[in-house]
């Protein structure tokens, strides 16, 4: 039943989303670029400026890319014998390659493990908004109708606020620059709200789709992915680590973690394969119940 408390709240802001589209409508993309170039760089930026750095963010940055590109490499695999497009690729990396730390995955940990275990979850989940800023938004624009290849996508991840967000958060961090008490606060107020809107884009973009149109086989792929081949391939990555049995266990854990709900927002804002990664992203989330405590059994 605890298990079921953290992801109540989770579906509750997805269904807020949903019931708002249906009964109001929104424009979606509108909503998804303020969340991605205001609110997003924001909650980067006090993520990096309080999370103090250690020896432990080179071990879990190692582990976070190389979990993230093996993971893609699995997906082009897939996607060369299946005959995908470059947007359909692109789609199935942003639905399969990234994973659900914050709003989902670190609760979790901390059910778990307590505070102990939080200390690394958290470490995952800074880590993983590098990834997904960089790696992520890269895919997203590659994939875009409107791009042009590599150039563009390369472009596009110097653009993205949300990597200057963590830039300046760490330097400040390691230059001990403090913010005052009323900048402190309106940066807290927009963080906090961040998570959230992305949450509630998501569930407005589940709103403006059909399930049953989406692709079957696409999804059961990604949703493969994501749930199994995901928390394998971090199983044989945490035999090489030197780090302690938890922290392992946690990695392990982290990476069986459904699709990021900032992967819709990338998707929306790039036109790659939206209505498929938001149905892959609410799919795997709900799957989850059924999947994380297999892996629980198995890892701890």
């Amino acid at each position: 039943m605890e298990f079921l408390t953290i992801l109540l709240p989770v579906f509750g802001i997805f269904a807020i989303g949903f019931i708002g589209q249906k009964k109001i409508g929104f424009d979606t993309r509108s909503i998804s670029t303020m969340a991605l170039y205001i609110m997003s760089p924001i909650l980067v930026f006090r993520t990096f400026y309080t999370t103090s750095f250690n020896i432990d963010y080179i071990y879990l940055a190692f582990y976070t890319f190389a979990l993230c590109f093996s993971l893609i490499a699995v997906v082009y695999i897939i996607s060369y014998f299946q005959g995908y497009s470059t947007p359909e690729t692109c789609g199935m990396i942003l639905a399969s390659s990234f994973m659900n730390n914050g709003n989902y995955g670190t609760p979790v940990v901390l059910l778990l493990f307590g505070a102990t275990g939080l200390k690394s979850a958290i470490i995952l989940m800074v880590i993983q908004q590098v990834v997904m800023c960089t790696v992520g938004v890269y895919y997203a624009a590659k994939g875009s109708p409107d791009g042009n290849g590599i150039r563009s996508a390369l472009r596009a991840v110097q653009r993205m606020p949300i990597l200057y967000g963590g830039l300046v958060g760490a330097l400040f961090q390691l230059l001990h620059i403090p913010l005052s008490n009323s900048i402190q606060e309106a940066v807290n107020l927009v963080a906090d709200a961040a998570i959230p809107t992305v949450m509630i884009v998501l569930g407005m973009q589940l709103a403006n789709i059909s399930i049953k149109h989406l692709a079957k086989a696409k999804i059961s792929w990604s949703l493969l992915i994501k749930l199994a081949i995901s928390p394998a391939i971090a199983y044989l990555l945490t035999l090489f680590m030197p780090v302690d049995e938890m922290v392992k266990q946690i990695m392990i854990i982290m990476a069986a973690m459904p699709t990021a709900a900032n992967t819709t927002m990338y998707a929306l804002q790039f036109n790659t394969e939206s209505e498929f990664v938001s149905g892959t992203t609410l799919i795997s989330t709900s799957l989850s119940l059924a999947t994380l405590p297999i892996i629980f059994m198995i890892v701890l």
